[in-house]
């Protein structure tokens, strides 16, 4: 059976390096599983997925001119559970009704309202000079 890709064929760890893992496949060949098609998840050492020795299955990827074979364990694995982006909130739970009535709202709005105007006249009138300051013309 000669190797094409997109097979899928069983193997054995012959190798593991700091960028993949070598495969003995059938018929005396040998393959590179890089660290990348390992798995699904962030893999910093290949050690703490792959052992020699290991009877793997791979899917080949590719074949190059020179005869080097690409492998992936990744693909054969289901697909990772779909992750919400970094912004996105959770969906929010439904709280009890709020206790506040419509009536207190606007009532604080209207007082909060009030407080930030009176701060803002009294910085504006102390930048032109106060009520008592007159501006004569010469």
């Amino acid at each position: 059976m000669a190797l094409e890709v997109g097979a899928i064929v069983e193997g054995e760890v012959s190798g593991i390096t700091n960028f993949g893992a070598f495969v003995q496949l059938p018929e005396g060949k040998v393959g590179l599983i890089h660290i990348s098609e390992v798995s699904n998840v962030y893999v910093k050492d290949v050690h703490d997925f792959l052992k020699e020795k290991d009877k793997v299955t791979v899917k080949v990827l590719s074949i190059d001119e020179k005869g080097k074979i690409g492998l992936s364990i990744k693909q054969l694995m289901p697909p990772p559970a779909p992750r919400r982006p970094a912004g996105e909130r959770r969906p929010m739970v439904p709280k009890a009704p709020p206790t506040v009535s419509f009536e207190d709202k606007i009532s604080k709005f209207l007082k909060d309202s009030d407080d930030r105007l009176l701060d803002l006249r009294r910085n504006t009138e102390s930048k032109r000079g106060g009520r008592g300051a007159s501006r004569k013309n010469d």
